[in-house]
């Protein structure tokens, strides 16, 4: 009987052991499979830094939307200023921890003030940094919100799949706080962007907008990549057609506001993508809109070594660092009397 016993109490001692050690590999399983989640809002009972790991979706790239994702830095009379209503809405996609990044863009293509006699208002659309930093980066971003007064966080982890979710609630702020805007324009943070020809040589600011107005670099015929190891990979449980539809490309594009609401509405109920370009083309398709050809070859989504005059004939060129737009900015700010005339 003693020796019966003392198997009972062993097998229950290797249970428990056996047990915590599958809960571990568990919890490390699904803290890795957060990286490419989006994460639900919470209930007035959860805290932030609860609600982060509540939930995962079936799927690490299918996105949870429409879904209520809380403002949790929000300014709603970012448009409601003595200028009156803004020409352009930027909505500039950045991460938690890029402070200096921002700062670059306030000082280069991201002035509101760039453009004498346009109304320009920006941005900064954010999500949640990784648990293991956010009080840390939270504290940042209270200071350098206090400071500037132009960043939208978004109850959602900040990841590259959830972009589509933060492109979706930059145009739900605007169509809450900013619908009297004339265009919104996306735009990554990886860019040169050129304000002055984008508002003077493609949206003219002295003409009405055109109510179904989507343009920058146009992509047509493009086909889902299928292997797993490309960084734009797109399984074919969640987009089965064997093309892409004609869409604009995702380092920057802009649209009309009215344009942009409608969008907005079409993508309630159209299953998303985390391509974010993508699927704004899937919206604009649903609509019956074709993207608007902008002048040839100004929206580069490769990259395009830096010279005055050439820079100053574009709209938009991908792949830049911000470190670098300090060193050419002064020059390209410059008067050259040089450059030919268009």
């Amino acid at each position: 009987m003693k020796l019966i016993r003392q198997r009972l109490v062993l097998g229950a001692l290797l249970g428990t052991v056996f047990l915590g050690l599958l809960v571990l590999l568990v919890g490390q399983f699904l803290e890795s499979w957060t990286s490419s989640t989006n994460l639900r809002p919470p209930s007035p009972k959860i805290s932030l830094r609860k609600f982060e790991w509540q939930a995962w979706t079936p799927h690490p790239l299918d996105l949870n939307y429409p879904y209520p994702y809380p403002f949790l830095i929000n300014h709603p009379d970012k448009c409601k200023g003595p200028r009156g209503a803004p020409f352009l809405l930027m909505l500039v996609m950045t991460q938690p921890q890029e402070v200096g990044v921002r700062q670059i863009i306030r000082q280069t293509w991201g002035n509101e003030t760039l453009i004498p006699g346009v109304v320009i208002c920006r941005l900064f659309v954010l999500g949640l940094p990784r648990p293991i930093f956010a009080q840390e980066i939270r504290v940042l971003l209270e200071e350098e919100d206090r400071e500037h007064g132009d960043l939208l966080q978004v109850g959602f982890l900040d990841t590259y799949r959830n972009l589509t979710l933060k492109v979706l609630m930059g145009l739900e702020w605007m169509a809450q706080y900013c619908p009297t805007a004339r265009y919104v324009l996306k735009v990554d943070n990886d860019v040169f962007l050129n304000p002055s020809f984008l508002v003077h040589e493609v949206l003219h600011p002295d003409q009405p907008p055109q109510p179904n107005f989507i343009t920058g670099h146009i992509y047509t015929d493009s086909e889902p990549q299928r292997s797993l190891e490309d960084k734009w990979y797109m399984p074919p449980e969640l987009y089965p057609q064997e093309k892409y539809p004609v869409y604009c490309g995702g380092p920057g594009y802009v649209l009309s506001v009215s344009l942009a609401l409608r969008v907005l509405t079409v993508a309630q109920r159209l299953k998303p993508i985390y391509l974010e370009d993508v699927f704004i083309g899937l919206c604009i398709q649903e609509l019956g809109v074709q993207p608007t050809p902008a002048p040839p070859d100004t929206f580069l989504t490769v990259r395009q070594e830096y010279e005055h005059c050439a820079f100053h004939q574009l709209a938009l060129v991908h792949q830049f660092k911000p470190q670098e737009l300090l060193q050419f900015w002064p020059d390209f700010q410059a008067v050259n009397d040089t450059c030919p005339k268009e």
